[in-house]
């Protein structure tokens, strides 16, 4: 999983992943997303693949690139046990929040 968190942590190749949402892309339409030369693109290309979260495939001249999504569910699952420690601090804050407004429109 710390792979997948480095390759993660790039604005780049999290902009790859979004594009590759949508579905399958060749390098070209991927280079094209980003504001780097294409040796840079495909060095992020080689960071996401290494890490598991995207495969890719020749067509014909071409090299296309696929989401794999199971190394993201796995990061889901690890951030899911601390989903409930936010929770709890994020109502807590809706309650204070809740509490000032009241207060501030009880002395009015």
């Amino acid at each position: 999983m710390d792979t997948v968190l480095q390759a993660l942590s790039d604005e780049s190749r999290r902009t790859v992943l979004e594009a590759l949402k949508g579905g399958p892309a060749t390098v070209s339409e991927l280079a094209a997303l980003l504001p780097i030369a294409r040796p840079g693109v495909s060095r992020h290309l080689r960071v996401l693949r290494e890490a598991g979260l995207v495969e890719v495939h020749r067509e014909a001249q071409w090299r296309v690139y696929t989401l794999r999504p199971e190394p993201l569910a796995e990061v889901h699952e690890w951030l899911d046990r601390y989903r409930a420690l936010w929770e709890q601090r994020l109502d807590a804050l809706h309650t204070e929040v809740a509490r000032g407004k009241h207060e501030r429109g009880s002395t009015r």
